[in-house]
């Protein structure tokens, strides 16, 4: 009943974030929420009135296994592979096209030969170079990675924001098909976590990705979109306010059904389950905004706080300017007389700045409270330890 409740609880959370569009999807994406709304709608009414929610043990099972997986924490990983993350670290090597967004000009697109090592990618000019020297070698521990796709347009994008001493150097990478995405995206996702290929986590990430791709590719079919009304519900109450005023209400319900095709066969627990993956997949999951001023700056930037890091952010641009990772962070203290927050990281990097959309003390719980889940194992008989939790979120004021 515990796990019920949890999985709940995060299927609401979700849903509402996406609902009032606390965090920015694109409408195919919307269109993926609204169909596994709807299949956890269809589910439930079809269940029978004995049936209750997560009774079957096969259904808690899959809730339990589930809930592991979704788990959020800085380390990730699965205790019960930790053999297999010290095996050979694998590398991916192939052909992919790059581009570098250029101001004052046409993007530059060129092909060359990829190869992910570690964390980082390195580029050649074709494959029997790649036994010399890259054209460029690429650092990935602390990027942004931000997928570019549009599965209709048959686009698999990948954005990189590698933080370089002046700001943010952008490289896109664009690859052939999903498959190579998802294995491609996987990589560069674990790589800005400072983790590898070898770590147990990637092949779970490359099978999430190929999943939520797969929902995304649904086709157009006249016989199973014929009837919106075939299915009592209103369009609606599944997509943010904006969608809705945007298609009449018929309009809005085709598209659903058409998108409902791909989730159709979905039991009730795993359309939650994929919605909660869903959501946790979308670029901006997890940061919350704040518009601050930085010690020396002469202008307001946005500060973005994730669970693993601090994003300085171009408050007219929306880009990012630099990121601070949690991981390499040395102290933070906050002066409470002019409400400045202060920051110490490796290889002395230093930041300050005043928190102008909000008090400066909530920025300092965020920071204890994501260090203090840091600290914490997956083991369910650990005891808390409240003292520590106050003294990283507490302040004197």
């Amino acid at each position: 009943q515990y796990d019920a409740v949890r999985i709940n609880q995060i299927y609401e959370q979700a849903r509402w974030a996406i609902l009032l569009e606390e965090i920015d999807c694109t409408e195919e994406e919307m269109l993926i929420f609204a169909a596994l709304q709807a299949q956890y709608h269809v589910s439930k009414l079809s269940l029978s009135s004995e049936a209750q929610d997560f009774t079957c043990e096969s259904e808690v099972d899959e809730v339990e296994a589930a809930l592991s997986n979704l788990e959020v924490t800085l380390e990730g990983g699965n205790a019960s592979n930790i053999l297999e993350d010290i095996t050979d670290i694998p590398k991916l090597a192939d052909n992919l096209r790059l581009v570098r967004p250029r101001k004052l000009s046409l993007k530059a697109i060129k092909p060359y030969w990829f190869v992910f090592k570690d964390t980082s990618v390195s580029y050649f000019k074709n494959k029997e170079s790649a036994q010399g020297e890259p054209i460029e070698k690429l650092n990935l521990k602390g990027c942004e990675v931000v997928p570019d796709v549009n599965v209709a347009a048959k686009k698999f994008g990948i954005k990189l924001l590698i933080p370089v001493a002046d700001g943010m150097n952008e490289v896109h990478l664009r690859c052939e098909n999903e498959d190579q995405y998802a294995r491609w995206m996987a990589a560069c996702v674990l790589a800005s976590k400072g983790k590898t290929m070898a770590d147990s986590s990637y092949h779970p990430e490359v099978h999430k990705i190929l999943s939520f791709l797969k929902m995304k590719n649904w086709t157009m079919s006249p016989q199973a979109v014929s009837d919106p009304e075939s299915i009592d519900m209103k369009p609606e109450c599944f997509v943010s306010l904006r969608y809705a005023k945007k298609y009449k209400s018929k309009q809005l319900a085709a598209r659903i059904l058409e998108a409902h095709q791909n989730v159709s066969q979905m039991p009730l627990v795993e359309a939650k389950l994929r919605f909660i993956q869903a959501w946790q997949s979308l670029p901006e999951f997890g940061l919350s905004y704040y518009i601050v001023r930085f010690r020396g700056s002469k202008k307001d930037d946005v500060l973005g706080v994730s669970y693993n890091r601090l994003i300085r952010i171009d408050i007219a641009t929306g880009d990012p300017i630099t990121t601070w990772r949690f991981s390499n962070m040395k102290q933070w203290n906050v002066n409470w007389e002019i409400r400045q927050v202060a920051i110490e990281f490796d290889q002395n990097v230093s930041i300050a700045f005043t928190c102008l959309s909000a008090d400066c003390k909530i920025i300092h719980e965020y920071i204890g409270g994501y260090i203090f889940l840091s600290t914490r194992s997956k083991d369910l008989n650990e005891t808390l330890d409240e003292e520590l939790f106050h003294k990283l979120t507490g302040g004197q004021e």
